[in-house]
């Protein structure tokens, strides 16, 4: 007799549970629509994402992306902006000294501003004198690389070279 007592709670709460599940169903879907994911075409080949997870350097609570890929100054810049870091940008030289092996120039993010007229790092900051002292010698139409063995150097921004993305971590 109990059995039979219980049985239409049971009907009642099975009824219960398929109707959320039901309204959790539709709701889910009614999301999915209202807020659809934005659609960012790919820009990057798989081997270059592949390259992106392998390539990244750990330093003082830094990250750094030296690419392999020449590219454009402004596609490096793109690049970079598309890991969510910006192309090298330093306030002291001592810092850099890891990448001192490196035999390559390396786009970075310096800039000459023509209304400000000074060099200034893409966020811009100013650039130490003391820092890049033969900056002011070089062609301001131009775009500037960094070797860490031998120094800066001006070359047209739509050369194809490596570059370096800097990812500040805290």
């Amino acid at each position: 007799m109990a059995a039979s007592q219980t049985t239409p709670w049971n009907l009642i709460s099975g009824i219960l549970g398929v109707t959320c599940l039901i309204l959790m169903a539709t709701m889910g879907i009614l999301l999915k629509n209202l807020y659809p994911k934005q659609s960012i075409p790919p820009t990057l080949s798989p081997d270059e994402i592949t390259e992106v997870q392998k390539g990244w350097i750990g330093y003082q609570c830094n990250c750094y992306f030296f690419s392999r890929e020449l590219k454009t100054w402004q596609e490096s810049q793109r690049f970079c902006a598309f890991l969510n870091s910006s192309l090298l940008w330093f306030q002291n030289r001592d810092k850099l000294h890891f990448m001192s092996s490196s035999t390559y120039f390396y786009w970075i993010g310096l800039l000459y501003h023509k209304d400000k007229k000074a060099w200034l790092w893409e966020d811009g900051s100013p650039v130490s004198q003391d820092l890049l002292p033969s900056l002011q010698k070089l062609n301001t139409k131009k775009c500037i690389m960094y070797s860490s063995s031998q120094g800066i150097l001006d070359e047209r921004c739509d050369d194809e070279s490596r570059f370096i993305c800097k990812k500040e971590l805290i």
